[in-house]
């Protein structure tokens, strides 16, 4: 997964360019989160109530079957069709893999994991960026979605067969989810991704719809969304309840404020500075970098920083990198220095994602793992596809294939600074309401 994550990040300048799609770049993303979305929704109440083997095995077999999808498709909506059936795959997988580190490693030790998960991102940030680029200019871009479903066998033949099947709960258990259960929690997410697929459409088509059209749409898309996830999520999530509701809210502000700015910086960097697609990609390198830096620090069995402050200076050192972010967008700023600027930035996602991950196996009852891990990466996903969403709305509306999008860029970035530091306001409420001060 991280594999096609950066290598696609990498070859979509190439990508958009050779499928007339430069405007619509952002779609391509938030389709991929979109149907993330409901992966995750169905992903939590399938582990809690028939074991991990089957929603790891039905995301893999959707993840890769997105990928030959995109691989060898001629036109750009088949290429977002693909897009989104991966995207449901590893929803399904991401889910799953957090309640077999609740299955499996005690809570001393989940630190760790978290930290370790974070790790398996270095070899494909360091290798992924390269070969991509390469792949993308010089051969051709298409492999760079066929070669990563031959890198999901030999894990997947490891991991399957050790796999949980059957309920964390035993048969009866009142609090244990129902068929009827099972059934709402899907419809809620497909509203969730309807609201966020029409949240976007519209933005990006505000100029041609008109402005009574856009507004009705906005709310219609806003309205699903949150019928749709307010069930999902632990009570007080939305208004940002003390504890476990706050964690689950700060997973997606997180991941909002970071993809929604990280998405856009190959094209940046290709448009701005004529980068290669191999060098833009290296960006995303530093961004695994310090995210790994990150996450190891918060996984160190000496930290004693409560969690929450991690969360505030996490936020803190987002916004100052996104904010110095915009004094690199244009020449005579090196482009070259948006790649350490970048990994300081992504230090801060790795100590406060990896700790949303702790503190929510943490503060979970026994057997509510698959729930709440499911509300966790469904706010993650959540997040990333409303971040990733309104800035490629944004460039949609916006873009200017002839005076460049240096403005534009610049503007994103500040919006996506200041609402870090909201975010790192919003941390000191992931500590419980029982909590010492």
């Amino acid at each position: 997964m991280a594999f096609e994550a950066i290598a696609v990040s990498t070859a979509m300048p190439v990508l958009a360019r050779d499928l007339d799609a430069v405007r619509e770049y952002g779609f391509a993303f938030s389709a991929f989160i979109a149907a993330q979305l409901l992966g995750v929704t169905l992903s939590g109440g399938w582990c809690d109530t028939a074991g991990t083997r089957w929603p790891v095995v039905t995301g893999l077999v959707l993840f890769g079957a997105g990928q030959v999808i995109c691989g060898l498709a001629p036109v750009y909506p088949v290429l977002l069709a693909g897009r989104a059936l991966a995207g449901a795959g590893a929803g399904l997988l991401v889910v799953a893999l957090y309640v077999v580190v609740a299955d499996v490693f005690p809570s001393e030790l989940q630190p760790r994991v978290f930290s370790l998960f974070s790790a398996a991102w270095v070899v494909p940030g360091v290798a992924g960026p390269a070969l991509a680029g390469w792949l993308a200019e010089a051969v051709s871009w298409r492999l760079v979605f066929l070669l990563v479903v031959p890198l999901a066998v030999p894990p997947a033949l490891a991991l399957v067969p050790r796999l949980r099947s059957g309920p964390t709960r035993e048969p009866g258990d009142p609090a244990g989810l129902t068929r009827s259960h099972l059934r709402r929690r899907a419809l809620c997410g497909v509203a969730v991704t309807a609201g966020v697929l029409g949240l976007q459409w519209s933005l990006g088509e505000a100029q041609s719809l008109g402005a009574v059209l856009t507004v009705l749409a906005v709310a219609v898309g806003l309205a699903l969304v949150v019928a749709g996830f307010r069930p999902l999520a632990p009570r007080g999530t939305l208004r940002l309840g003390r504890g476990l509701p706050t964690v689950i809210a700060l997973r997606g502000l997180f991941a909002g404020m970071f993809f929604g700015a990280e998405s856009f910086l190959p094209l940046m960097l290709t448009s701005q500075h004529g980068f290669s697609a191999a060098h833009a990609g290296l960006v995303l390198t530093g961004g695994v970098a310090g995210w790994t830096v990150g996450s190891y620090i918060q996984g160190r069995p000496s930290m004693r920083i409560p969690r929450h402050l991690l969360f505030v200076s996490g936020a803190l050192l987002i916004s100052a990198a996104l904010f110095c972010l915009t004094l690199l967008i244009r020449p005579p700023a090196s482009g070259w220095l948006v790649l350490p600027l970048w990994a300081c930035c992504a230090v801060g996602m790795g100590l406060a994602m990896s700790s949303t991950g702790v503190l929510t196996l943490r503060y979970s009852e026994a057997g509510q793992e698959g729930r709440n891990s499911s509300a966790l990466q469904l706010s993650d996903a959540l997040g990333a596809a409303l971040g990733i969403g309104l800035t490629g709305a944004a460039f949609a509306a916006w873009h200017d294939p002839v005076g460049g999008d240096a403005r534009l860029f610049t503007v994103m970035w500040v919006c996506s600074g200041a609402f870090a530091l909201l975010v790192a306001l919003a941390g000191f409420r992931a500590r419980p309401a029982s909590a010492p001060v």
